[in-house]
């Protein structure tokens, strides 16, 4: 398939197919592409984890409104975002820059010392939105290789995140959850697979100037 035939098959998976499983093939993919996602500044204050572990798939499940796509799923990805940008971790992010590029200190520690100083002057809630902005540019281009790779996903805003990060850790190592993402295939019998998708047309939707 074509990039847009691609799109075209693509839905909210609402019933997987518990039996089949996403290749670890796949799964690199997958991670390889949420790594290369661009991301503001191209900090990258984000984290996926990756679950595979069904007992555990079933526990969430109670914590996602019973969506039980959580359950049957091949994987869970759960998108999380960092709680704290501060100057160590934007310093480290610019020692990656001069280490992977051999850009000189001259040339980096001016943006360095701009954002720096931007990010000690926002809110936690600031920081947290712009963050969770990153996590939804990680999403859609997840999507859409989810998509060309022929992995039928479904996207969940509605789940509890102070359960998730609970169940899963993430407040010990700095992070929350803010999107979910069950991976696999989809199930014969989901009706869902088979219907139309209801867009606006292309008139609506694009402004030419």
């Amino acid at each position: 398939m074509d990039i847009i035939e691609s799109l075209h098959w693509r839905y909210a998976t609402k019933k997987f197919d518990s039996d089949k499983i996403v290749s670890q093939k796949k799964i690199e993919i997958l991670t390889e592409a949420f790594n290369l996602t661009a991301t503001s500044y191209g900090l990258q204050p984000l984290k996926l984890v990756v679950i595979k572990d069904k007992e555990l798939q079933k526990e969430l499940t109670e914590h996602s409104w019973n969506q039980q796509q959580v359950a049957d799923a091949s994987h869970v990805l759960v998108f999380c975002i960092e709680k704290v940008i501060d100057k160590k971790y934007i310093s480290q992010y610019f020692n990656n820059v001069i280490a992977t590029r051999n850009t000189p200190e001259e040339i980096i520690n001016p943006f360095k010392k701009q954002l720096i100083e931007s990010f000690d002057s926002k809110s936690i809630e600031e920081i947290s939105n712009w963050a969770t902005k990153q996590a939804y540019l990680a999403l859609g281009n997840l999507l859409t290789v989810c998509a060309i790779e022929e992995i039928d996903a479904c996207p969940m805003e509605g789940f509890i995140p102070k359960k998730y990060d609970e169940i899963l850790n993430l407040n010990n190592l700095g992070l929350t959850s803010v999107l979910v993402l069950p991976i696999g295939y989809r199930a014969k019998d989901d009706m869902f697979s088979e219907f139309k998708k209801v867009r606006r047309s292309i008139d609506e939707t694009i402004i030419k100037i």
